[in-house]
């Protein structure tokens, strides 16, 4: 058993590295304040074959797997956190169902254009009123000739406000074996949005209202009886939820490393005090703890899809380890980490979303509790 990256990995971690230092360090206090998507960092990425890195090469990709896109992620973070979520639009989300499930035609129309980092695409899977109950989703697929009639309402939607095309969970019948999925364009008759609003990480999100929107057999995913498929594919978008958390905390934590070897107070460095020594410790525990965890489910998913409980695992810890790492990081910098000159408070905001994003850190240890005791527990009333 060995917990050292490879030759080749270490190589391609160093080069990513590289290119993050090169190109994105210089302005990544700016971009991680401002509201547009950065394109121009996307198509830088897609240049250094960093979109699709786990994805077949005939699909674009770079035939990579699930632990080298973990790598970039990481390497990316260290000198510019914001452009993370670029390398995640372009790896980790719904663009990997697209990639898994999609026909060759729709990966043409859609795909193609991701990878090049000319578009994105977006998750509607969120309702108001199912959330972590996403099974209880009302978005219909009504049949109409050899297509469908798409109703229904998107919340909370990533990239929302422009993606390209949404990657729209329906209900083609009852239960969970009528969930499947379809592709929406944003120029499509009947898809409107409402005004948009802001998270606590600064990002938009917007209500997207689906009124008899036409979908084609052409932009149909995944038919009835997909929502497992599609489940499993959205473990790879948990997986660099969970890459990131880890890495913005090793961000917050470096940042604050670096403040403790400088900043005095009472005449002594703030490291020399055996309080903060203690945090730091605690810190470097979370790290290392947590870094095992996420690269066991990205080890064992191979070039596949990450198990359930892998993921649920290491999201779970390290959704919560990076948060608790960024508000101690804060603390220790004081007035300095709270403000907008430093990038601390933002992965502070960042790793909170993320706790609730992708799976909701109590709805992922309901899962965990299923795979303890090898039984499902319904969250529902019980029924009279």
């Amino acid at each position: 058993m060995n917990f050292e990256l490879t030759p080749e990995q270490n190589q391609f971690r160093d080069a990513v590295r590289g290119f993050a230092q090169r190109h994105l360090a210089a302005d990544a206090l700016k971009r991680a304040h401002q509201d547009e998507h950065p394109w121009d960092v996307a198509k830088l990425m897609a240049e250094q074959g960093l979109m699709g890195i786990a994805m077949k090469e005939e699909d674009g990709g770079q035939g990579g797997t699930l632990m080298d896109a973990i790598i970039a992620i990481e390497a990316i973070s260290e000198f510019c956190p914001a452009s993370a979520d670029v390398l995640q639009a372009g790896n980790f989300g719904p663009v990997r169902v697209l990639a898994e499930y999609g026909t060759r035609d729709q990966k043409d129309r859609y795909l193609n254009k991701i990878l090049a980092g000319e578009s994105v695409i977006c998750v509607g899977m969120t309702e108001p009123e199912a959330g972590s109950a996403v099974t209880d989703l009302t978005t219909s697929a009504t049949p109409d000739g050899e297509g469908y009639r798409i109703n229904g309402v998107k919340v909370f939607q990533t990239h929302g406000a422009y993606a390209e095309v949404m990657l729209t969970y329906v209900r083609f019948g009852p239960g969970v074996g009528g969930i499947g999925s379809v592709l929406i364009p944003r120029n499509a008759k009947g898809f409107t949005q409402g005004k948009p609003s802001k998270f606590f990480n600064g990002d938009e999100w917007v209500q997207t209202y689906l009124d008899n929107v036409y979908v084609g057999p052409e932009d149909v995913l995944l038919k009835a009886g997909g929502f497992k498929k599609q489940i499993s594919g959205f473990n790879v978008e948990r997986i660099g939820n969970t890459a990131r958390s880890l890495a913005f905390g090793r961000y917050a934590y470096e940042q604050a490393r670096l403040w403790a070897l400088q900043r005095k107070q009472f005449g002594r460095l703030l490291c020399e005090f055996q309080g903060l020594q203690w945090k730091f410790a605690d810190m470097k525990v979370k790290l290392d703890a947590g870094q095992l965890l996420l690269y066991r489910a990205a080890v064992n998913a191979e070039n596949g899809l990450p198990s359930a409980e892998d993921t649920a695992i290491a999201k779970v810890f390290c959704n919560q380890a990076g948060f608790e790492i960024c508000n101690e990081a804060m603390q220790i910098m004081g007035g300095m980490g709270y403000t907008e000159e430093t990038l601390v408070e933002y992965c502070f905001r960042k790793c909170r979303g993320w706790m609730i994003a992708g799976g909701s850190i109590e709805v992922l240890k309901n899962r965990i509790a299923e795979s303890v005791f090898e039984r499902t527990f319904s969250q529902r009333p019980s029924k009279t």
